[in-house]
């Protein structure tokens, strides 16, 4: 029967004529046979299947072999022996020998029907050693994915323990090794199809044995990393790292960082090679075990590996965009390219030739894909804007490319910069090592303690939150003449850019010093801020002029830049204007003095007056815990307090106020009513604070902001010592005396005077009583008649015809904190956030612009805490809270920010209007080359100090093997750093050139 199946394989009839010929032949094979006839028919069909020049033959092969397996197993167990497997497996077959390319095959064929047999168990050893040994040759991608789907298919052939994690490793030699010969797209799609069964079977053998995992990343480590003259290893290697599990992904990454045995070149080596996985099409989570490792090598300050990497790959990584297949891992690793890329502009630029065309092709190509990916890099654009301004000449083709795209907010932006940096990335090691600092999580950068600097730290953080002020200074122009001003833009332009997580004072603080400060000694901040303030407007004020953009502004009216143009920085960002009214209460004459402030000093009513006692001619609002919306008339006017009056009163109490309203939260559970008093004036409040500041020296009944303010604007009586001379009556009489603000400043400080001196102790002792503060706070404030008929035609303003005031909204934006229970010791820290107007630019100016939600304005504004080097998100409900958790925590100076009305909307407009115009601050050249220097002097500080103390880590207990798995990290708050102005310390469908 074999002569006859030879010879009708071998004739020359057609292949239908063939097939009903060995149609026949098979079916008699079904039938009883004599071993020899079974043996010869075994020995011809191999002989088709192994050496056949064609298809067809082979298929009869295949077809015969299978029936005889099936009919004759005896037979064919006996011929199918283990000898013969060895000889096929170690000599080959036929002419080609070992190059015979279908062995394997015919071994998965024959194993089928052998898995029952008593030879089964032999078979199966002697291809556990036999596939180590193939493996071992590194055979060709095809040969390789031939012994994967027998190894799939039949398991029990897989190498076992020692001998397992040695296949895994010399698989992955293996695919290393792997190369595309042909560009062709179905021989590029035959190739993945290969590699992805060989990976596959790594996973396979991984599933059932994890401990075969790490061994097998650390061949592949040792092939990426090798810096020997050879082939560059395959991008195939990329298939093998998407089947390792994620949770794996820290302890590799941590172990991998901290191996002192890994040379920077190797490191370096290892991960520009794992970069260029991203071209690899059917990887999964490469993206992520990239960016895991470059976080992993910031950890530990690696920063030379991640510059000279970032600079050498970033161009081909933003090259494939381009590619459908495999553009959002791509996107992934850029993005932590460029966000991480924060000490100088240079990786960025490299892309500025290439981003106006990438984009162009994205549009073209319209797929949901390329619009996602579009919006992803415009904000990733509108970043580097941010960070590295001062290249219009550069990025005006780039912003006219990006333009229909929308623009992210300035918080989204530094919320991106600040997670990304590679100052952010946390080490394990670093709460051993101080120098081994982390920057905060927030993105924000923290101030030195120099030594009881406590006070100046929570200044300097108060004013650098207050957004107006702070962009003004930066962008203050060279050559101003202004010393101090432009030591605070550089110690601004520090905290805004700088990657250290803390930057030092030290050149700031000795040219603000007071003179009757005492060096290393605790001191009041709220005299630190008079004073500075106080200096800053004198400096200005005497001819060093700052050069405002505001009034360079064509659009800017003759009216505004008059308005504005006597005005220093200060006085426009903190100065308020009020009129001190006293009423002689025999001739009734009234004299008036109109004083300037930059801040007021709010004293505590002494401990007898009844904060609840009077009633509101405007009554207070009390929203609770929940927020609302501003009414269209957000106040009402309130008369005079004389008009209220109709005659001289005997008593403090009846004499209505002026009042306060307060929106948000409260702290206290009743409502914050007004209070009278008889004091008005500063050092009224003083001295009226010195009379009963030993009763008040614990808590009492919560206050509140409003009463503190409504007491500091109510009437005082002068009478008795305190007459008033009064020049009509020519003698001393009786009087009136009342406090009106006649100009809301833009930023209004309120100084809680918490510290009254003790003529017993001879100590200034603390007011420990807690004030609850509001979120939002309404002012009246003192207008002209003719300026109260105009508003009230708006109805906007909260005017109310024939009335003499109108309400003034304010935002809380920082809260300095005192610690303590004296002004001689204790700590300063203070809450923060950015408040900014909530009306976009190009809303109608016809009039006022709409008050914005209070919901929208405190649930979107973060809070910070800032405390020396430790800076951390926080809350309102924080602020609130604080004294209610630590008692000798108290508010102690606030800063609230004016809301765009009727007598803030020039200066509003103004602002709006710069910033529209002139966009990010540029800051002077040689500042932002400072501000470079010390960035990359830093990075080079931390690596040396990691190196430097590279024997100390090695003492510390470890595992003998890298990929042990280690704890988890721990972080570190702790900060270090300087800085100085002088020396700055302080679409295409084709694989072709994707793959390969």
């Amino acid at each position: 029967m074999d002569k006859i199946l030879e010879a009708v394989v071998m004739s020359s009839y057609p292949n239908n004529v063939k097939q009903g010929l060995v149609r026949r032949v098979i079916e008699a094979a079904k039938q009883p046979m004599d071993s020899e006839q079974c043996w010869s028919m075994l020995e011809l069909s191999t002989k088709l299947y192994l050496t056949g020049d064609t298809k067809y033959k082979r298929e009869i092969g295949k077809e015969v072999l299978e029936v005889y397996g099936h009919y004759h197993p005896e037979e064919f167990e006996e011929f199918f022996n283990v000898r013969f497997l060895l000889s096929l497996l170690q000599e080959g077959y036929g002419p080609l020998g070992k190059k015979n390319h279908y062995v394997l095959d015919y071994i998965q064929l024959g194993l089928q029907f052998v898995l029952e047999s008593p030879s089964a168990n032999s078979i199966f050893s002697l291809l556990r050693v036999e596939v180590l040994r193939k493996v071992c040759e590194r055979p060709s991608p095809k040969q390789c994915a031939k012994i994967s789907k027998l190894l799939m298919q039949h398991p029990q052939c897989i190498p076992t323990e020692k001998h397992q994690l040695l296949f895994c490793q010399q698989l992955i030699r293996c695919i290393g090794q792997f190369q595309c010969i042909s560009e062709g797209e179905e021989e590029i799609m035959e190739f993945l199809e290969q590699v992805n069964k060989v990976s596959g079977l790594l996973q396979r053998i991984w599933r059932t044995q994890t401990s075969a995992i790490l061994p097998s990343l650390k061949e592949l480590f040792t092939i990426i990393s090798s810096t020997e003259e050879q082939e560059v290893p395959s991008n195939a290697l990329a298939s093998v790292v998407q089947f390792v599990p994620l949770e794996l992904m820290d302890s590799v990454i941590r172990n991998l960082t901290n191996d002192d045995s890994i040379t920077d070149v190797q490191m370096m080596m290892a991960i520009g090679r794992m970069i260029d996985w991203v071209s690899w099409p059917l990887g999964k989570n490469i993206d992520k075990w990239i960016i895991a490792l470059l976080r992993g090598l910031a950890a530990v300050k690696k920063f030379s590996i991640l510059i000279e990497v970032t600079l050498s790959k970033i161009e081909k990584v933003f090259s494939k965009l381009l590619y459908p297949v495999v553009r959002e891992g791509a996107l992934s690793v850029l993005q932590y390219m460029l966000l991480s890329f924060q000490h100088s502009h240079e990786a960025f630029h490299l892309l500025l030739p290439h981003i106006p065309r990438l984009v162009a092709s994205l549009k073209t190509e319209g797929s949901n894909s390329a619009t996602s990916s579009l919006e992803q890099l415009a904000e990733l654009i509108h970043c580097m804007f941010f960070r590295f301004s001062g290249f219009p000449d550069l990025y005006e083709p780039v912003l006219e490319a990006v333009k229909a795209f929308p623009v992210p907010n300035e918080d989204r932006i530094k919320h991106l910069l600040g997670q990304n940096a590679w100052t952010s990335q946390k080490n394990e090691l670093a709460c051993l090592y101080p120098h081994l600092a982390s920057k905060s999580e927030t993105g924000k950068i923290g101030l030195i303690n120099l030594g009881n600097t406590c006070y100046m730290n929570s200044i300097i953080q108060s004013l650098f939150m207050a957004s107006d002020f702070r962009h003004s200074v930066l962008n203050l122009a060279e050559g101003n003449s202004q010393p101090l001003m432009t030591k605070l833009q550089w110690l601004f332009a520090f905290l805004e850019h700088s990657q250290r997580p803390a930057i030092s004072t030290e050149s700031f603080l000795s040219a603000s010093w007071p003179p009757w400060f005492t060096p290393g000694a605790q001191q009041d901040c709220s005299e630190y801020l008079k004073y500075l303030l106080d200096r800053l407007h004198e400096e200005e004020k005497t001819g060093k002029r700052i050069y405002q953009k505001l009034k360079e502004s064509s659009l800017m009216s003759q009216a505004v830049e008059h308005h504005y143009l006597n005005k220093t920085l200060i006085e426009k960002m903190f100065g308020g204007k009020m009129m001190t009214k006293i009423r002689c209460l025999k001739c009734l004459n009234v004299s008036s003095r109109e004083e300037a402030f930059t801040d007021l000093s709010l004293a505590f009513p002494p401990s007898d007056r009844n904060v609840h006692e009077s009633t509101s001619i405007l009554p207070v609002e009390e929203i609770g815990p929940q927020f609302t919306e501003t009414p269209e008339n957000a106040g009402q006017f309130m008369g005079s307090p004389w008009i209220q009056r109709k005659g001289p009163l005997a008593s403090d109490h009846a004499a209505p106020s002026v009042l306060v309203e307060t929106l948000g939260f409260q702290e206290a559970e009743e409502a914050a009513n007004p209070i009278l008093g008889n004091d008005v004036g500063v050092d009224a409040a003083k001295d009226r604070l010195s009379a009963f500041g030993e009763q008040a020296c614990s808590p009492k009944d919560s206050r509140s902001v409003p009463d503190l303010i409504n007491y500091f604007l109510s009437p005082e009586r002068l009478t008795a010592e305190n007459k008033y001379h009064c020049e009509k009556c020519a003698s001393l009489q009786d009087a009136e005396k009342v406090a009106e603000l006649t100009e809301g400043p833009h930023y209004l400080i309120l100084t809680l005077l918490r510290f009254s001196f003790d003529p017993q102790t001879m100590k200034r002792k603390k007011i420990l009583d807690n004030v609850s503060i509001p979120v939002v706070l309404k002012l009246p404030i003192l207008v002209a008649p003719e300026e109260t008929e105009e508003v009230c035609l708006h109805e906007k303003d909260g005017a109310v015809p024939g009335s003499g005031f109108m309400t003034v909204v304010y935002d809380l934006c920082s809260v300095v904190v005192h610690s303590g229970i004296s002004s001689e010791s204790g700590h300063y820290y203070c809450y923060s956030r950015e408040c900014t107007d909530t009306v976009p630019h190009g809303q109608p100016l016809d009039g006022m612009p709409k008050p914005a939600s209070d919901k929208q304005l405190d649930l979107e504004i973060q809070w910070y805490l800032f405390n020396d080097t430790r800076v951390s998100f926080s809350s309102f409900k924080s602020v609130s809270n604080v004294t209610s958790f630590f008692p000798k925590d108290t508010a102690y100076v606030l800063f609230y920010r004016q809301r765009p009305g009727r007598q803030s909307f020039l200066l509003h407009q103004a602002l709006a209007e710069a910033g529209c115009l002139h966009g990010e601050p540029s800051l002077p050249k040689d500042l932002m080359e400072a501000i470079s220097k010390d960035n990359i002097l830093f990075l080079q500080e931390q690596q040396k100090e990691a190196k430097n103390r590279t024997a100390y880590i090695s003492a510390l207990p470890k595992s003998p093997l890298w990929w042990r798995d280690l704890d988890r990290d721990k972080d570190d708050d702790s900060s270090s750093g300087g800085w100085s102005p002088a020396a700055g310390r302080g679409g295409s469908s084709s694989f072709q050139g994707l793959v390969f």
